[in-house]
């Protein structure tokens, strides 16, 4: 394979997802969606009636879970078509056509569990046993478990219609974001003019020259100070609109109604910010190693990214990329080899770029089937771990979906990256171990040492922050662009430590951060990564019978509760431990670098 993106029929069909296994034909997807459209108005005859007898509870109960199921294989089909190549405008229309299906599902079905929820429990229950509908107790005990949050109908009728101006801050903030904020033209190693972008904004970051990344860092934020009072109002308005719902639906704080929807103690959430920040000194050590390596009088804050050790990057064919993946994996034993191997070989993954086709890389199934692998393989280290990553997600659908009804097989998000990060945890252990020379190993070891500083650290100060603007709104305190960029600096201070010069530019970072309009997320992406870290030390240190415990995990889907899910694999997220667990090894590492880097 060259470098030149090719079309995709010059592709070989060994390369390509084979999206046969879904629909062997596509007339097969258009009878499909007939059949939902023939199915609707039998779920909305239900109406009023759902509860009548233990029949009509089942009869609408099943309907649902089969238009569902339906609906879902037909947008998935649609979409991983239309993403073979962005400009095919026939499957655009089939993912267009499969939206409004989907929309139209969820109209036809939005009556379904207010009627559920008016009933009482003590009858729900009783048809469950009498049907013998065993598998949809989760979901019946998740749904009465926040009754309390139920308004009337004519309330929730009311807040229904709210839904179409309430992402407004988002959409307001993203369109600025994505479209009208200008960034300066900067000059690059060569004096050449270079218009900074987002898409540009790591590769500036990166630069060996001092003065381009300063020149990218101070232009970036300037952009952002240029419009401070706007952006702040966006963001408050984002925050008292969080505020409304979770006093409207009588929860105590905003933070408690987004962690209460997946049943998550906000135990864990402060757990996390209190033993990071216990060990806020070992991030305070890298950096200060980072300003002896880098041998500056003065460590800034756009010094931190450009790399440390040079890069190692040997040209790893898509062949021997899949060998370092199941070399490394070994430690979770034949079984998921196999299907690693099943993967690779039977049409799970779309490997190299086409023309038009979408960028990055994920893993996406639908019940029935097996998962899907999109990739934009390069022959670099990097492509290497997000094999390992998306696989990671990929088997972590198979084991669910294999295992669990439908109803119970889509796994939360609280716990989506812990298989994926596990698998990039154990490969990279595997690549340290077999490191053939001091500065492989140097680079490696602070690939891992930036991981932990970017996800870990990093995360948990987004996640310190959202808590303690949210809490100033739902206490009703002053809050504007002034003291939240006062919080921001402080925390800032509080992460990085005295060994680094905190440019104030950096006040103005929370204005640029995508993810604080999904309120509360950020967190998960540290509590997962604690997790899988913990895991993987596990499996390498106790073998057959602590991988037992985490395919366990693996096959659980959503059988309950994420963190009770997350308990069979021997991680339990409500105690400070796997997060002290994380910081141990980011020590090790730490030490490790240290040494040879001398």
């Amino acid at each position: 394979m060259d470098n030149k993106v090719m079309k995709r029929e010059e592709i070989s069909n060994e390369f390509k997802w084979r999206m046969e296994d879904v629909y062997s034909d596509e007339n097969l997807w258009r009878e499909d969606i007939e059949k939902v459209e023939k199915l609707l108005p039998g779920l909305t005859k239900m109406q009023g009636k759902i509860c009548e007898n233990k029949d009509n509870f089942k009869h609408t109960i099943e309907l649902i879970n089969e238009i569902e199921f339906l609906v879902e294989k037909i947008y998935f089909y649609a979409n991983q078509k239309y993403h073979e190549n962005l400009g095919n405008g026939r499957y655009q229309s089939f993912s267009d056509e499969s939206v409004a299906l989907l929309t139209k599902f969820y109209a036809a079905s939005s009556f379904v569990e207010p009627e559920l929820l008016a009933q009482s429990e003590d009858l729900i229950n009783a048809y469950l046993t009498e049907n013998k509908m065993d598998s949809y107790k989760h979901y019946f005990d998740d749904l009465f478990r926040q009754k309390s949050h139920i308004l009337s109908r004519d309330a929730e009728e009311i807040l229904a219609l709210t839904q179409s101006f309430s992402s407004g801050a988002n959409d307001i903030f993203s369109v600025f974001n994505n479209v009208d904020i200008k960034f300066p033209v900067i000059k690059d190693e060569n004096g050449t003019d270079v218009q900074l972008t987002h898409a540009k904004l790591n590769l500036f970051m990166e630069s060996s020259d001092r003065n381009v990344r300063e020149a990218a860092f101070k232009g970036l934020y300037k952009s952002y100070d240029d419009y401070r009072n706007t952006l702040a109002a966006i963001y408050i308005n984002s925050l008292k609109k969080d505020k409304f719902y979770a006093t409207v639906r009588k929860y105590p704080s905003s933070r408690a109604m987004f962690l209460g929807d997946g049943n998550i103690p906000e135990s864990v959430y402060d757990n996390l910010v209190e033993t990071v920040s216990d060990n806020l000194g070992l991030l305070h050590r890298y950096i200060s190693l980072r300003k002896k390596i880098m041998n500056v009088d003065e460590l800034h804050l756009y010094d931190v990214y450009t790399p440390l050790v040079d890069a190692y990057n040997k040209n790893i064919s898509y062949q021997n990329a899949k060998e370092m993946v199941l070399e490394g994996l070994k430690p979770m034993g034949e079984e998921y080899i196999s299907l690693l191997k099943e993967g690779f070989n039977n049409g799970w993954i779309d490997v190299y770029e086409n023309e038009g086709k979408r960028s990055g890389a994920y893993s996406w199934s639908v019940y029935g089937t097996h998962p899907y692998v999109l990739l934009n393989f390069q022959p670099n280290l990097n492509n290497v771990f997000t094999i390992a990553h998306e696989m990671g997600h990929a088997l972590h659908s198979y084991y669910s979906n294999t295992n669990q009804s439908y109803s119970n097989a889509a796994y939360k998000i609280f716990v989506a990256e812990v298989a994926s990060t596990c698998n990039e945890s154990l490969l990279i252990n595997h690549l340290i171990n077999k490191a053939e020379d001091k500065k492989e190993k140097a680079y490696l070891i602070n690939h891992f040492l930036e991981q932990f500083r970017t996800t870990l650290f990093r995360q948990t100060m987004f996640a310190e922050f959202e808590n303690i603007v949210h809490g100033m709104v739902d206490r009703g305190e002053a809050i504007n662009c002034d003291i939240m960029c006062e919080k921001y600096y402080e925390l800032n201070k509080k992460y990085f430590g005295d060994d680094i010069i905190l440019d104030k530019e950096i006040e103005m970072e929370w204005a640029r951060i995508p993810h604080f309009y999904s309120s509360f997320y950020v967190y998960q992406y540290a509590t997962g990564f604690s997790a899988a870290v913990a895991l993987s030390k596990k499996i390498l240190d106790e073998g057959e019978k602590a991988v037992e415990d985490y395919k366990k995990f693996l096959k659980a889907g959503c059988s309950d509760y994420p963190i009770e899910v997350l308990k069979y694999s021997g991680i339990d997220m409500s105690k400070k431990e796997p997060v002290v667990l994380a910081m141990k090894m980011f020590e090790q590492l730490l030490d490790e670098f240290e040494k040879l880097m001398k």
